[in-house]
């Protein structure tokens, strides 16, 4: 599982007078049943981020989205072949099946709701139908999956799994009782476009054979026994990714309408995520992984909003671990692990540790850059400027120039709150600076 898409991280600018008021109608807990997100063919968790931030801006619990970032996330070109840097459809199955069953230990949720875009649809619906998944899943969501193929040919490649005359799609599509596609027990919806699906085409056009009939219709993603919709116009992604796709997937796991279709901003922005590289040894070829970077370097600057310009020296840097993860910075790792463990936390925390951490804990520097930053850039305001006299690491013999160098292009309101104002708070005995 991909962690950072838990939240709403990276809205930089977003309309600070937005208000929690639009989630005041929230669903009731028993309505918000955990939701495990499925990427498509070559994609990553993060492609999920926009509809995971609009269910949590409508009250659902981020410790209830989920999206998994399957270690090769591209189909083999037959499926019984290894294939380096890719995956069968049994490891994406099996794959799938045990990122359920953690977050049902997680959570004490007796089932969830699958949501798959593309290639994610076969790994939902071969779970379901192979995998154990039939007791274990309430609501399906189906967007752009190209349950009857991408092309139909019986001739050929029958164990490609985008093949609708071949042997997976077969077998998925049999799996149904009375005539129907889908199993019984489980609610099905699938989303489709209305033409502009590259994947559900009459010509074969995208496989480079314009011209050709592929066997499929523009509802090639729709199976009988399921609910099954159109929304005019969204691409391939967009049958997941999109605010109609989000509106019509929430009404049909809650039964009502969402209460927006905007993205709330959090007030504090957490920037945190994962790297990982291409090819099967994540360093060398073309094809994406979802597998960590291991000894990359990210950094992370201020930068100019107007031009982009990096704004001094790097207020983050981090070499990637066996985890992937560049982030969190401190306060958010401490916030994250809370959240994750605050059931084992006695006595429970009125507020998050982060919020005791800028409340109460006060740090100084000297000729630190980055410093300045982590008050102007990150929102921290406990940070004071001391010159460190006499010690030999301080400003001595250069002070006035060490400020200048700081401060001269700093907001008044910033520079005085770190040259005087927080250290006039945290020590209010020590009388005023003289003016003379």
């Amino acid at each position: 599982m991909n962690e950072l898409l838990t939240r709403r991280r990276l809205l930089l600018a977003a309309a600070a007078t937005a208000s929690l008021a639009a989630c005041a109608n929230r669903p009731s807990p028993t309505d918000m049943p955990p939701i495990v997100f499925v990427p498509g063919n070559g994609d990553t968790a993060a492609i999920c981020m926009t509809t995971i931030w609009r269910f949590e801006s409508n009250g659902w619990p981020r410790e209830r989205l989920h999206a998994i970032d399957m270690p090769y996330p591209l189909a083999r070109d037959d499926d019984t072949k290894e294939q380096p840097g890719r995956s069968s459809t049994s490891e994406h199955m099996a794959f799938l099946a045990a990122e359920v069953k953690r977050v049902l230990a997680a959570t004490g949720a007796s089932k969830v709701v699958l949501v798959g875009n593309s290639r994610g649809g076969y790994a939902i619906r071969n779970f379901i139908a192979s995998g154990g998944g039939a007791a274990l899943v309430s609501h399906v969501v189906l967007g752009g999956v190209p349950n009857h193929g991408v092309a139909v040919d019986p001739s050929a490649r029958l164990d490609n799994e985008f093949n609708g005359a071949g042997r997976f799609l077969t077998r998925l599509n049999a799996s149904g009782a009375n005539g129907n596609e889908v199993a019984a027990g489980i609610a099905w919806l699938t989303i489709r476009s209305d033409r502009n699906d590259k994947y559900a085409q009459p010509d074969a056009a995208i496989l480079g054979r314009p011209g050709t009939p592929t066997g499929i219709s523009y509802e090639g993603p729709a199976l009988r026994g399921a609910e099954n919709i159109v929304i005019g116009g969204v691409d391939h992604r967009e049958t997941v990714y999109s605010p109609q796709s989000f509106a019509a997937m929430f009404r049909f796991i809650t039964g009502r309408a969402p209460t927006t279709l905007a993205i709330v901003p959090e007030g504090r922005v957490v920037l945190d995520g994962t790297l990982s590289g291409l090819g099967p040894d994540d360093r060398t070829g073309k094809d994406p992984t979802n597998l960590p970077l291991v000894g990359a370097t990210l950094e992370v600057y201020a930068t100019d909003a107007a031009t982009g310009a990096r704004l001094g020296p790097a207020l983050h840097r981090k070499t990637i671990g066996a985890d992937g993860r560049w982030g969190p910075f401190v306060a958010d790792r401490l916030d994250e692990a809370y959240r994750q463990h605050n059931v084992a936390v006695r006595p429970q925390l009125a507020k998050l540790p982060s919020e005791y951490l800028y409340s109460n804990i006060y740090a100084s520097f000297q000729h630190d850059r980055s410093a300045v930053f982590a008050c102007t850039a990150m929102g921290w305001q406990n940070i004071c400027w001391g010159s460190d006299y006499p010690h030999i690491e301080g400003t001595y013999g250069h002070t006035q120039k060490t400020l200048h160098e700081l401060f001269d292009d700093v907001p008044e309101e910033a520079r005085r709150r770190m040259t005087l104002g927080a250290f006039a708070e945290l020590f209010p005995h020590i009388p005023p600076v003289p003016t003379e």
